[in-house]
């Protein structure tokens, strides 16, 4: 029996003049699953996941939300989806619970208030002031607020953009237990190890458009390299110089950063190093680890997710 969808993607485009933010997107989000949109900043995610909630008209194309049109049936589609976006204004002097006693008062129905605030593991913050919540709360009380009429489907924008490293993961393993509790969460983010970790499939996003969708695993495996090398040339030649060494599957270079995708490691370092030994290269900063999200983009677009 083939899976719910409720999240049915088809050649949206959103224009602003003469720029086309995003470009034919096409996807498909099954119930229960956490999709990822991944791309760098400016790849066209959030105007996605705008154009999906009903804050901007498509130019063209099509998308339902658990079966309803999100131009034609606007309050239907409100009542299945909540959304934390990627910035949330808050009423700092309020405190957390009135908040979200607020918030509840807005819908017919709403799920226990002292369950979600347990849940977002902020009881200790219950009474304190919006004000005063770091960072990390602050984006636990955003996704209290779009989880307190009990949606179907959850948005989560860029959730853990300018986190520290623990609230990051606190918010991971959130988002893991909205899957267990049978929520579909679509999700955008440009941190890597985000989307391997939290996301059953990844629609990799570059100039407004989709060039790739699959699972984290599928994806690395296009790369058909179990491992690459990485390291910094002042001068490096063309990747095609690269890719007729030993053990390197395939090569790429931008600007003086080079990346060698190798299923044997240690032929290919042998083989760098008797170049780098015959030609004069001066090698600095090389690296080895397994192939990544981050290298299956830098093989499509030449480019890192994240530019330094």
């Amino acid at each position: 029996m083939p899976e719910e969808v409720m999240v049915d993607v088809k050649n949206l485009v959103k224009r602003y003049g003469t720029f086309t933010a995003v470009n034919g997107v096409v996807f498909q989000v099954e119930k229960g699953e956490i999709f990822g949109l991944l791309g760098p900043n400016g790849a066209g995610k959030t105007t996605t996941i705008e154009m999906l909630v009903g804050l901007r008209k498509p130019d063209e194309g099509t998308a339902s939300l658990s079966g309803h049109d999100v131009r034609k049936e606007v309050n239907k589609v409100k009542e299945v989806i909540g959304v934390q976006l990627q910035s949330t204004s808050l009423f700092e002097l309020l405190k957390v619970e009135e908040i979200l006693h607020l918030y509840a008062s807005f819908y017919p129905s709403h799920v226990d208030i002292d369950g979600l605030i347990e849940d977002m593991l902020l009881t200790e913050k219950r009474r304190d002031r919006i004000k005063g919540l770091s960072g990390g709360q602050k984006q636990r009380l955003a996704i209290a607020l779009a989880l307190i009429h009990d949606p179907a489907i959850v948005f989560l924008d860029e959730p853990t953009t300018g986190l520290d490293p623990q609230a990051r993961r606190t918010l991971w393993d959130i988002v893991l237990r909205l899957k267990e509790r049978g929520k579909t969460v679509l999700l955008s983010t440009h941190y890597m190890d985000e989307a391997h970790v939290l996301c059953d499939r990844i629609g990799i996003m570059d100039q407004g458009e989709l060039i790739a969708l699959d699972t984290p695993e599928n994806l690395v495996k296009t790369l058909q390299s179990a491992s690459t090398v990485e390291f910094y040339l002042d001068d490096p030649p063309e990747q095609e110089w690269f890719g007729k060494m030993d053990g390197v599957k395939e090569a790429a270079v931008k600007d003086t950063f080079v990346q060698l995708y190798t299923d044997d490691l240690q032929i290919a370092l042998t083989s760098l190093i008797e170049a780098s030994s015959v030609h004069g290269f001066e090698i600095r900063d090389l690296q080895t680890r397994q192939a990544t999200l981050e290298d299956v983009f830098i093989h499509m677009t030449g480019r890192r997710l994240r530019e330094s």
